[in-house]
């Protein structure tokens, strides 16, 4: 049954189903306070409430696998477990690149699967091909982490820990072994180790001087301990009818006990053991200490400038940022009762304000754009009832669009709540078609309910038609790949439901509460009112023409705004329609001048930057320093920080400095660095302070030029926005440099490095790998050692025990009884107690079997130790290893400085390739001269360009030809409609100056092209075709019937001088100025007829788009360029519509013929109609 006599004549079904929809609506945006009234009561919603959160779910199919190995060098990370990995990995299907970074103790590989790989199937075939790798593996190869984790997978705040009396080990065990358990079981948390602590362990600290004196070696310590604390199984005895177990203590329980455990056993030697004591034993307790401590310590945590711990309160990607934010504050009560009371627990740098005053501020923006396009209506229309169902029609199109989302398993986030936003103003466009037209026919009859019918009848298929366009600009986005995808297809579907929502609520409720809400205007009929059903075309199209003769030769200014003005605009277009030929000329040139002006100008970028009042800083300190003095470092610039800004605009202060604890290897996904040199500062400032962060980093840059000349520094995103929208990167730019050796590439990355320093635009670059990290070689004179009783295995591991601990290499247990967790037991020497080479060179080292007390042989005896230099980390890309480069943008965007990169690569890439082969001639003639085979060509190198740069070619090339796709769609959709490929011409005829107003509208404002603009220039351009199908629809009914006429009537001035007859056949002439003439009469009354139409609903759009241009709220500068890229649009769409396009029509359609496409000879209006 059609829609409009379904609902009058079932109105109360309608109004069912309507708030049917609206409480299913309420349902999933229910406040948490009907939840919490409701459990009161002891009821519970079984339904889902729908999540909130500040982007889509990006999904990105990337693994990442993190291999520790306390103690192992990069060179060693790198070849011995890296390389087995890697190897394996290209095995996966669908994976596209394996990239990884080993720096000491740490390999991090990342896993870059092709779009549309199943993940599940990849995770799993990844951990089949660690299992294969790790057998061919060193021994002590602990298993390595692998976990998806994606740009949307950030922290979204920081739960502190801190105490004033107990030291940050212990700190560091509660929070791992008492808080986290409770932290990681809330829904939609991923909370790894905590950081700034190390692993709790038993700790044998071993006394060099005490070891020459007993002649005995740290490996002979880790060997005695192995003995005497041993992990061994126990079984049962049968004793009668029982059956007891029968444990050991091979594994000791209280670690006083390990202080007896021998070392060895023999006479003292008159020399240094009768110096210690004449006992013939040695225990662990004579050689140093034994406590219960922690691992090495690697990093430290600074929390507003002190020593503290911390647990990321990272989001998983598919989880909602403000649930989880929410779950963590509802838990902290417990996570407090857990901990002594003299820890203090607290969540800090808290990301949920922002995305609710972010969300809050859209969702304001869209409510007050809906009160103003009711406005706008009521102005035009006088009527304050045809207003009220106008605004109606746009909460419960967005409560229907909301459902649909919530179906659909979306979240509320800037990208849904965008596409609502956006669709306010356009949803008006339906209802105020219908409404106007509803006005129309109410002048030809005193029956309210006639005129509703009759209306809708009218504007049934071009509302279709309209709706189809608009759908049709957003379908290109469900065939994108990748974070393109995942960011549209949410605010298509936010758009599409809503504007689906809208045909129907315009063709069900806006027909019923019109005829129970308006009042008839009680004029006399002036014109036959169409009595047939709007399932008779042809009297639609008859009564449709009638009522357009006549509502333009009323001067009645009490029912609309334009009606006086329409003989001036009439006059306007008759003009434009005369000089058609020249006026669509310099169109075309103004639209084209234009857009090749601004597209020099046009900043582009991926999406608007936004100024969170906070930034993030990581600096590195010359290679090879201390932790300590970093730590130092670190302070400093805090203090230096909180000069600039002023100590009372710092709301807080957060940092790591040093690396991530080997025992926490998981970590270094989420803060990754190179050495202990490096740090990581986040400094948040008051919201208050009125200090633009991006003007502070430039004066920052300045003064820490001066103030720590060594020291390399860079800001990376800070705030939850930036970070997901960076997609992982922590600069916008990054260039990798691979193909030739690993000297080669860096001479190559050099010169990048001099190009790239000559763009204004460039800040803190620096290349990533360190060349010449500081070492000391211990070069082990094998000969020495084998005739001193040792071999290099011994020596090896006497160092390890030394300069790290015993940790990874033999590892040993104990169980704490009170809590029945395990903690591992190492040997090490105190790293104080090592301060120099010579330290070094004095540690014993291990004898043969037949060593006794006080014959110590010390490394240096066996060994060279020197100063030296090796790279201090290997990256590598698909197993080729390779440089980077990285840096960031200041005072231009990324488009226009990605291009200026592109061309100084290019010009280093060919100066390069240039060099290399005119060396190669000249040593093809020295070896040709000599007689000596030719050498091998100089390998070339690539460079590839990384960060932000490649994701926005990606985003807007799609979105390019998503919008290419989009006008193309629209053509096919109203070539089948019209049944002519040059109406369907005619109507994308506006296009040029929707693109035109678009890109004038942004730079006018000082906005860039991104993804919020595009998607408004998407939007812009299909609702400027929803404009264009009204005129020519209306247009190319009036050409029909004047065609089809016997009794033409008598042309104005303007048609008569279009009707002249030109010379030559007096018949063929007579039939061009007929359909010349009649393509003018079309094309002037379809633009005058729909000028109410189309003002009204483009006046309303923009008012509707007002509050989000003007950017006002805590998003604003999010979503701005939105609204900004719709009215420029808009503007321009609607001007061209209503002046350009009737010219364009006149020109199309001055020798189109009247007859139809149809080729059935039965039909009346087809061109080969005939009897049979």
């Amino acid at each position: 049954m059609n829609p409009i006599v379904f609902a009058l004549r079932r109105p109360i079904t309608v109004m069912v189903g309507i708030i049917a929809v609206v409480l299913t609506a309420f349902v999933a945006v229910r406040p948490k306070a009907v939840d919490a009234a409701l459990g009161k009561v002891g009821i519970e919603l079984p339904l889902k409430r729908m999540p909130i959160d500040i982007f889509p779910s990006l999904n990105l199919p990337v693994i990442y696998v993190c291999q520790p190995y306390g103690g192992m060098d990069p060179a060693q990370m790198e070849g011995l477990l890296t390389n087995y990995y890697e190897y394996h990995f290209l095995y996966i299907n669908g994976i596209h690149h394996v990239e990884s970074r080993n720096v000491q103790g740490t390999a991090l590989m990342k896993l870059i699967f092709h779009p549309g790989t199943n993940m599940a199937q990849a995770m799993a075939e990844t951990i089949n091909y660690v299992n294969r790798s790790r057998a061919m593996m060193p021994p002590g190869t602990v298993p390595p982490f692998v976990m998806r984790f994606d740009t949307g997978s950030v922290p979204v705040g920081y739960l502190v820990f801190s105490s004033e009396s107990r030291t940050i080990g212990e700190i560091s065990d509660l929070a791992l072994m008492k808080v986290r358990p409770m932290f990681s079981s809330l829904p939609g948390v991923s909370a790894p180790p905590p950081f700034g602590g190390s692993a709790r362990s038993i700790v044998v600290r071993a006394d060099p001087d005490r070891l020459r004196a007993y002649g005995i070696a740290p490996d002979d310590v880790v060997n005695a301990l192995v003995a005497g604390n041993a992990v061994s199984p126990s079984g049962n005895l049968r004793v009668g009818d029982n059956y007891p177990m029968v444990p050991t203590n091979a594994m000791i329980k209280d670690i006083k006990e390990l202080g007896s455990i021998p070392i060895k056993v023999g006479t003292s030697s008159a020399g240094g053991a009768a110096a210690i004591g004449s006992a013939s034993a040695v225990y662990l307790r004579d050689i140093g200490s034994i406590d219960d401590a922690t691992d090495i310590t690697t990093g430290y945590s600074l929390v507003n400038g002190r020593r503290a711990v911390y647990i990321l309160a990272t989001k998983r990607a598919d989880a909602s940022t403000m649930s989880v934010i929410d779950e963590i504050k509802a838990a902290m009560p417990k996570f407090r009762a857990e901990v002594p009371s003299d820890i203090n627990i607290s969540f800090e740098f808290d990301q949920s304000p922002y995305v609710t005053r972010a969300i809050n501020s859209l969702a304001t923006e869209g409510i007050l754009g809906a009160i103003l396009t009711g406005l706008m209506v009521l102005v035009f229309l006088r009527d304050w009832r045809s207003a009220l169902v106008v605004v109606l029609n746009i909460p419960l199109a967005i409560a229907a669009s909301i459902v649909g989302l919530w179906l659909c398993g979306q979240t509320i986030n800037l990208m849904t709540l965008g596409g609502l936003a956006l669709a306010v103003g356009i949803l008006v466009d339906e209802a105020t078609v219908e409404i106007e037209n509803i006005h129309t026919q109410m002048r030809h009859t005193s029956s309210v309910a006639w005129a509703v019918r009759v209306g809708n009848a009218q504007t049934a298929i071009p509302r279709l038609l309209a709706m189809l366009c608009i759908l049709a600009v957003f379908v290109p986005s469900f065939f994108m790949q990748g974070a393109a995808r995942e960011l549209f297809v949410p605010l298509s579907l936010a758009v599409g439901f809503s504007m689906i929502a809208s045909y129907l609520l315009s063709s069900t409720f806006v027909p019923i509460v019109s005829t129970w809400l308006l009042r008839s205007l009680q004029r006399e009929v002036s014109a036959p009112l169409l009595t047939a059903t709007s399932e008779s075309p042809a009297s639609s199209k008859h009564a449709d023409r009638i009522q357009g003769e006549h509502h333009l030769d009323r001067d009645d200014r009490s029912s609309a705004v334009l009606t006086h003005r329409a003989p001036r605009y009439q006059r306007l277009v008759s003009l434009f329609v005369r000089l058609r030929w020249p006026v669509v000329a310099g169109y075309l040139v103004i639209c084209g001048a234009t857009l090749f002006w601004a597209s020099g100008r046009l900043g582009v970028e991926i999406f608007p930057t936004v100024d969170a009042g906070e930034f993030r800083l990581r600096f590195r300190a010359p290679d090879g320093t201390h932790i300590d003095r970093t730590e130092k470092t670190a302070l400093e610039i805090l203090d230096t920080v909180k000069q600039k800004v002023g100590e009372k605009n710092v709301a807080m202060t957060l940092g790591y400095i040093g690396t991530v604890p080997a025992s926490f290897p998981i970590n270094s996904v989420y803060h990754f660095s190179r050495g202990p040199e490096e740090g990581l500062l986040r400094i948040a400032l008051k919201p208050k302070s009125g200090i633009s962060t991006e003007a502070m980093k430039e004066e920052l840059r300045r003064e820490f030029l001066d103030r720590f000349p060594t020291v390399r520094f860079s800001f990376e995103p800070a705030d939850i926005i930036s970070e997901v929208m960076s997609f992982g990167s922590a600069t916008p730019i990054e260039i990798a440099a691979r193909g030739g050796s690993l000297e080669e590439n860096h001479e190559y990355i050099g010169k990048v490095q001099a190009a790239l320093g000559k763009l204004p635009s460039i800040r803190d670059m620096q290349v990533v790998q360190a060349r010449d990290y500081p070492t000391v070689e211990i070069k082990v004179d094998r000969e020495k050692a084998g005739l001193s009783g040792t071999t290099v295995s011994q020596v090896a591991r006497s160092i390890v025990t030394a300069t790290s601990s015993s940790r990874f290499v033999v590892p040993n247990y104990w169980p704490d009884p009170k809590t029945g967790i395990g903690y591992q037991v190492q040997v090490e020497i105190p790293q104080p107690q090592l301060d120099s080479i010579e330290d070094l060179g004095a540690v014993p080292v291990q004898r043969g079997s037949g060593s006794t007390f006080g014959q110590s042989l010390l490394l240096r005896d066996v060994a060279s130790l020197v100063d030296g230099k090796s790279p201090g980390e290997y990256d590598r890309y698909n197993m080729k290893r390779e440089i980077s480069l990285t840096a960031n943008i200041v005072g231009n965007d990324l488009g226009a400085v990605s291009q200026q990169i592109t061309h100084a690569l290019n010009a280093v890439g060919k100066e390069d390739a240039d060099a290399k082969a005119k060396a190669h001639q000249e040593a093809l003639a020295k070896a040709k001269a000599a007689g000596n085979p030719d050498p091998p060509k100089p390998p070339s190198i690539h460079h590839e360009l990384r960060g932000q740069i490649p994701p926005l070619r990606a985003i807007m090339n799609g979105l390019g030809i998503g919008l290419l796709l989009a006008v193309f769609v629209i053509f096919l959709i109203l070539s089948a409609n019209f049944q002519s490929w040059r109406l369907a011409f005619v109507t994308v005829s506006t296009a040029p100056a929707v693109i035109t107003g678009v890109a004038l509208s942004l730079l006018l404002t000082g906005s860039t092209l991104n993804i919020q603009s595009f998607i408004g220039a998407i939007m812009s351009l299909g609702v400027a075709m929803a404009n264009a199908i009204l005129l020519v629809t209306f247009a190319e009914e009036q050409r029909r019937n004047l065609g089809a006429r016997d009794d033409r009537p008598a042309l104005n001035s303007v048609t008569q001088q279009e009707s002249t007859i030109p010379k030559g056949s007096i018949q063929s002439g007579a039939d061009r100025s007929a359909l010349q003439s009649n393509a003018v009469q079309g094309a002037i009354y379809g633009a005058t007829s729909r000028l109410r139409a189309i003002a009204m609903t483009s006046v309303a759009m923009l008012a509707g788009m007002l509050p989000l241009a003007l950017g006002l709220g805590e998003s604003g500068q999010q979503t701005a360029p939105l609204g900004r890229a719709v009215m420029g649009g808009l503007l321009a769409a609607t001007s061209a519509t209503l002046l350009i396009l009737p010219a364009v029509f006149a020109i199309v359609q001055s020798r189109a013929s009247i007859k139809s496409a149809s080729l059935d000879p039965e039909d009346p209006q087809s061109a080969f109609h005939s009897a049979v």
